[in-house]
């Protein structure tokens, strides 16, 4: 026996001895182990699974961490154990982080030769496709944001189900297929799931056989069925199509047919996940395809909802796909125009430059340029600005109705000018500038030069810093703005118009507390912009006392939350979101919750006009 022999014999008996190579046919096992080529990593190492075209890793010796991008441990690989396969199955760069926790020796089977094996004994795929599933429902509920996976199947199904009787004919049934739009019927007799009818059943068993359309369902269903409870895991039902190859799978309670899941329902669900929709915005070519994206993030916001993220995930979340999308508009600003001819940076004002971004969002944004701007680049920049401003309208980032945007020339400047606009705000806090500052100062660069950023934060923040009269004043403004609870603790509503009986959330209960956020941070030189890390920065600095943070922290989480369950109610009814919410719909212990956060703001308010004006206001 030759060296080779005997290492491919070696390799051979190590694999054999592991699921799913256990079970293989000789010849599929001796494929296997002809094919696999051997690594050796040290202690400490990390391995770049996203380097050349994926591979299945097994492990020979050592031990190995598989952690997720934001570093959740998903899985440990010792020997007999793999990893890699998640690329092979989806066919997306591997994203995972992979260390050598000990020396180890691996064995790497190319994509081609795991997808003969998978192709040639279905048991094999089954494994790692089982593997994937236990995966994801490991990973899934250690995060934050547990997303629709683990959601269970009774509440993706979006219809009642379209059913049919075993004995109506084939022409009644297509057309009922047809006016109710689906592609896929449940036969009941009496009561009970007894089969399933596809567009395919009627193309391969009807049009091909030749048979008449007059002949009964029964005759062309499909009887040997795949169903899922509907308490079931989306995850579970995602499995079973791909272990089956099936695009169809009825929804029971016990035996009775009451919904379906569709590979089309798993799509609709893909395009509204965060990373996907944030991968589909890169790569379009055009504002139209960036319109045609941006239409899944009301379904993105359900998700989220329903996935019991907390709203400052959900905020995060929402203005990454902002920031994501205005990158990609300037990119095809840039690529239509040309190279910029000199530095700027694409401001984002107020919700976005917070990270705090619900459904709804008009835009805020401005330019800022480099003071060796010469007035021939004044057409490009203003060009560049219309294109992203009219490309965030197109995407439902409505335009600015106070015209705070960066195709307004005012807020379209080098850093020299704006740090003028800041310095007449900050030393003659007028209305007008009083109410700008509610504005930009929440700002954050998404797209540019850092360093014209920073120049222009620091100068801000120094101006800002210890300035009585403009924190007064500040203050002064900010106190005109209370919640809306009366001096009995009975909510204050709009007595008439559109909204009566409703009060606006957003005003009454996130502003306030956001203008209380902003002006600890302004009094304090703090360059945070998020609300919830304002607060804690200033009780970490002493300025805020630490029990009225928490109790801040805790109010607006609840009240952000609130709004954004009404939000989602809105968008799940068809309706537009809006923030006015109307306290006959919510519980007694929810009105109780509300009075009682509202209660911490006006307490905040009152402290803040102690500290700033003295108490005189």
């Amino acid at each position: 026996m030759t060296g080779q022999s005997a290492e491919i014999e070696a390799v051979r008996d190590f694999i054999g001895q592991w699921p799913p190579f256990d079970r293989l046919p000789d010849e599929l096992l001796a494929l296997a182990a002809r094919r696999i080529q051997i690594a050796y990593y040290r202690k400490g190492s990390d391995l770049n699974l996203a380097a050349g075209r994926p591979r299945l890793y097994i492990v020979r010796s050592g031990a190995f961490e598989i952690r997720d991008q934001n570093r959740t441990l998903l899985d440990r690989a010792e020997p007999g154990g793999y990893f890699g396969f998640p690329s092979l199955l989806t066919g997306r760069a591997a994203s995972n982080h992979v260390s050598a926790l000990e020396d180890g020796l691996v064995y790497l089977l190319d994509e081609d030769s795991f997808a003969s094996l998978r192709a040639g004994y279905r048991p094999f795929d089954h494994f790692f496709n089982r593997a994937h599933a236990r995966r994801l429902a490991g990973a899934l509920p250690a995060r934050d944001n547990r997303f629709h996976l683990t959601r269970p199947v009774s509440e993706i199904m979006g219809r009642r189900p379209v059913t049919a009787s075993e004995h109506e004919t084939v022409r009644v049934v297509a057309r009922r297929m047809t006016e109710q739009r689906v592609s896929a019927v449940m036969v009941a007799r009496d009561g009970r799931l007894a089969g399933i009818v596809t567009d395919r059943d009627l193309r391969s068993r009807v049009l091909a056989e030749g048979r008449a359309d007059s002949a009964p369902i029964r005759q062309i269903m499909t009887r040997e069925l795949a169903t899922i409870q509907a308490d079931s895991l989306l995850f579970e039902a995602t499995l079973l199509m791909i272990e089956r190859g099936i695009h169809h799978v009825p929804v029971v309670a016990g035996e009775a047919p009451i919904g379906m899941i569709t590979t089309t329902d798993l799509v609709r669900l893909q395009k509204a996940d965060p990373v996907y929709l944030i991968g589909e915005l890169g790569r379009q070519g055009d504002a139209e395809g960036l319109q045609k994206v941006c239409r899944n993030i009301p379904e993105l916001l359900r998700n989220l909802i329903e996935a019991h993220a907390t709203a400052e995930q959900i905020g995060r979340l929402l203005t990454s796909v902002t920031d994501t999308l205005s990158r990609r508009l300037i990119s095809q600003a840039m690529d239509k125009l040309g190279p910029a001819p000199a530095r700027f940076v694409w401001l984002a004002f107020g919700s976005q430059g917070r990270r705090d971004q619900t459904a709804v969002s008009d835009q805020d944004n401005g330019l800022l340029l480099g003071d060796d701007l010469k007035a021939d680049d004044a057409a490009y920049f203003r060009d560049l600005a219309r294109y992203v401003n009219d490309g965030l309208n197109l995407c439902g980032y409505k335009y600015c109705p106070g015209e705070i945007m960066a195709r307004t020339a005012r807020w379209r400047q080098p850093l020299k000018q704006w740090q003028n606009e800041f310095m007449q705000w900050i030393r003659q806090p007028s209305s007008k500038a009083l109410m700008h500052a509610s504005i930009f100062f929440d700002m954050r660069p998404v797209y540019g030069a850092g360093e014209l950023f920073r120049g222009l934060q620091q100068a801000v923040l120094g101006a800002a810093r210890g300035n009585s009269i403009f924190l007064a004043q500040l203050t002064a403004s900010a106190a005109q703005l209370t919640p809306p609870l009366g001096f009995f603790k009975n909510f204050v509503l709009e007595h008439s118009g559109e909204h009566k009986n409703r009060f606006d959330v957003k005003l009454r209960g996130i502003m306030p507390l956001t203008d209380i956020a902003r002006i600890y941070a302004l009094a304090s030189g703090d360059a945070e912009i998020g609300t919830r890390q304002r607060l804690k920065n200033a009780a970490e600095q002493g300025v805020l006392a630490e029990k009225s943070a928490r109790n801040l922290l805790d109010a607006q989480e609840f009240i952000s939350h609130l709004r954004l369950l009404h939000q989602g109610k809105r968008l799940s009814q068809g309706q537009p979101a809006d923030n006015y919410i109307d306290p006959r719909a919510l519980s007694r212990l929810v009105r109780h919750q509300l009075r009682d956060a509202f209660a911490v703001i006006i307490d905040a308010q009152a402290s803040l006009r102690n500290r700033f004006t003295g108490g005189l206001l």
